[in-house]
């Protein structure tokens, strides 16, 4: 834990990870955006393109309004197999406490389950995150999934 976050901020971190993975777990697609910031970044990108600096990115949503844009995307318009996906997430590892922002990270695991097949592991890799407070509590400003493979399934369609 860093020295520039109390116990209290910790807890609330950690909790806002947990609830996130509950969040995006239980289906209810309307709670993920809530997560975030009005003026927020979320990026799914794969880690051979984050390292090299490169912008290619699976998913890359800048704003909340877009994020609700693509909850309006997976309840409306896209048609593709039901499946339940459940999240492990690890421990934030605080890396900096700065100007009221918080560079943190985690990794996680999200494993698929498609109603006629058995589990499988779907996307593995770390969250790199900037939070900060607002008067609803602690929220996302940017979160970056960066996923180790690069081979992933021929469709992401619910968040990480």
């Amino acid at each position: 834990m860093s020295a520039n976050l109390n116990f209290e901020d910790w807890l609330a971190l950690t909790q806002l990870y947990a609830d996130y993975a509950s969040a995006v777990d239980s289906g209810d697609w309307d709670l993920w955006p809530e997560f975030f910031t009005e003026q927020c970044v979320y990026r799914l990108q794969p880690r051979e393109n984050h390292e090299r600096g490169f912008p290619l990115a699976t998913l890359s949503f800048t704003s909340k309004g877009m994020l609700k844009d693509r909850i309006y995307g997976i309840k409306e318009t896209l048609f593709h197999d039901p499946y339940y996906q459940r999240h492990i997430v690890g421990t934030p590892v605080v890396r900096a406490v700065e100007d009221g922002r918080i560079r943190c990270e985690a990794n996680y695991a999200v494993l698929r389950t498609k109603l006629s097949d058995a589990s499988t592991v779907f996307n593995v890799g770390r969250y790199l995150d900037t939070v900060v407070r607002t008067p609803a509590g602690l929220k996302f400003a940017s979160r970056e999934c960066i996923y180790d493979s690069e081979m992933i399934p021929n469709s992401i369609i619910y968040p990480i």
